[in-house]
């Protein structure tokens, strides 16, 4: 459904989009994830035909819409927009706002169908400034989809939503969106929101897209050190490769992404969950800090001078001060060049 190729975007001497390259399939929900910066929104703009690209070629629907001696304006692209402050007209009612841009003959029945969809039957002939924050947005999303279009675009959906309600809107947009089977993309910082919705995820940083993969591929295979991190707490321990197994200051275990052996200074990736913590006066180490979260415990454990974080379940509370033995739970642990 999208096809990017070398795809690049400068304004004045900063260089927004560097060479990115990506394809979605369609149907498919594909988040553009990274740091505020990162040139995600600029390569939003770019699909959308907002911004025209300073190299490579931009594709969507096998049609090529930008690239050299190529250009088609948004309008013409099929592509719906869900913008980051919604974007509607406050002179306009729900329903409106909604219809915008639709055939008179159409845009009743089309406008009852997607306030259904989007569970706002009976507030077509309110204005947005009586609605909700979340009410809102669904607006621009119904108004989005109104033209049937191909793909819909949806840049940082929730950043004005109250944060006790993004869970549950974003539950609502992925009930939308997936029967009918529109492609979609995601712009967001948040990696809750980006694995909780995306089928597969780019992982964005200094204008290039440094990682595509699944939620699971990028938390427990990460490319680089700075991918692990971005994406989840993690300890990063130094170690050696040696026939097969890396030895860490937390014992050994197979290497996981390393080929060869000997390597020096690579670095291990242990996440949180992975280490289990239990009360042992005989312990090495000893509990430093501790962070209760409800559903989960984070600690900070110091083992022969480095500091460790451990994610354990609530039920398993361990004293601030007690000194407690690590046991690794069988999990990938990747090694990192």
């Amino acid at each position: 459904m999208i096809r990017l190729e070398g795809v690049t975007k400068r304004f004045g001497a900063v260089t927004a989009v560097a060479d990115a390259s990506l394809c979605v399939d369609r149907g498919e929900v594909v988040a553009l994830l990274g740091p505020s910066g990162c040139g995600k929104t600029t390569l939003l703009r770019l699909i959308a035909g907002f911004e025209r690209p300073d190299g490579g070629t931009v594709e969507t629907g096998e049609r090529a819409v930008a690239g050299p001696g190529t250009w088609v304006p948004p309008e013409q692209r099929r592509i719906g927009m869900v913008f980051q402050d919604y974007a509607l007209f406050p002179h306009l009612t729900v329903a409106e706002n909604v219809g915008f841009g639709l055939a008179r003959g159409l845009r009743r029945a089309r406008v009852a169908e997607l306030l259904e969809a989007v569970g706002l039957t009976g507030l077509d002939a309110r204005y947005t400034h009586e609605l909700s924050g979340g009410q809102q947005q669904r607006v621009a999303l119904a108004r989005a989809l109104a033209p049937s279009p191909e793909l819909v675009l949806l840049d940082e959906p929730w950043s004005n939503v109250d944060p006790f309600l993004r869970e549950s809107l974003r539950a609502e947009v992925a009930e939308i969106i997936r029967p009918l089977g529109v492609t979609a993309v995601l712009v967001t910082h948040d990696r809750e929101e980006a694995f909780s919705l995306a089928d597969r995820i780019a992982l964005m940083r200094d204008g290039t897209i440094v990682q595509e993969g699944t939620a699971e591929e990028l938390y427990f295979a990460p490319a680089s050190r700075w991918a692990a991190e971005f994406v989840g707490a993690g300890n990063l321990l130094s170690g050696r490769v040696e026939r097969g197994t890396v030895s860490t200051a937390l014992g050994s275990f197979p290497a996981n992404g390393s080929s060869g052996d000997g390597d020096p200074e690579v670095e291990v990736l242990v996440r949180p969950e992975l280490l289990e913590l239990a009360p042992d006066p005989a312990g090495s180490a000893e509990v430093v800090a501790r962070e209760f979260r409800g559903h989960d415990v984070f600690y900070r454990v110091l083992l022969d001078g480095v500091e460790l974080v451990s994610q354990r379940p609530s039920n398993e509370i361990v004293p601030l001060g007690a000194r407690v033995s690590i046991r690794l739970h069988e999990g990938r642990v990747p090694v990192l060049r």
